[in-house]
């Protein structure tokens, strides 16, 4: 990232500022669709982080922190953007019906829609830091600093996102409850 240009975006220079969005915003799109799992919703929690990052640059304490910095308005946008949208959505689950015993693309393309299912099941903050984590490979301790939460929260958010998964795949599609967690 170019501290200069943030710097100037800082100033008010839109120029600069569209040149630091044209840097970064296939790659906050990309965190945005894998949090969201919808293009529209991904999209319009992206512009909302932007308007919102050129509305917020000039109190950006540090210049070279701005990537984290935009990191962070875009998963709480993605937050908001879940709230906005609350909506029903049917989560049906195919079963084979004897199918074949060999794999093929069908299954590869069964098995992603089904982890993609299972992913959208998970409450938005396990998803924003596993997100973070496995596909930025982003360590816990900064994704905690980014989202402003203690390391324990991520590492338990990491934590019942991968068990969640992990059930919803191999288990009936429900994730076991630990005692004390809410459904």
């Amino acid at each position: 990232m170019d501290r200069d240009l943030v710097e100037r975006g800082r100033r008010g220079d839109r120029e600069a500022f569209t040149v630091l969005v044209h840097q970064v915003s296939d790659a906050l799109y990309a965190v945005a669709y894998r949090i969201l799992r919808d293009t529209g919703l991904a999209e319009d929690a992206l512009q909302n982080a932007l308007v919102l990052a050129w509305r917020r640059l000039p109190h950006l304490r540090d210049a070279e922190r701005f990537e984290a910095w935009i990191h962070r308005i875009l998963v709480h946008a993605c937050y908001d953007e879940v709230q906005r949208s609350r909506r029903w959505s049917a989560n049906v689950r195919v079963l084979p019906v004897n199918g074949p015993t060999t794999p093929d693309e069908t299954s590869a393309i069964a098995d992603r829609d089904e982890l993609d299912r299972a992913f959208r099941r998970l409450p938005v903050d396990q998803r924003a830091v596993f997100v973070l984590h496995h596909y930025l490979g982003l360590p816990l301790v900064e994704i905690a600093e980014m989202l402003e939460i203690p390391a324990g929260t991520a590492r338990s958010r990491l934590h019942y996102a991968t068990q969640g998964l992990r059930a919803a795949l191999i288990g009936d599609g429900k994730p076991e409850l630990e005692e004390g967690q809410l459904a």
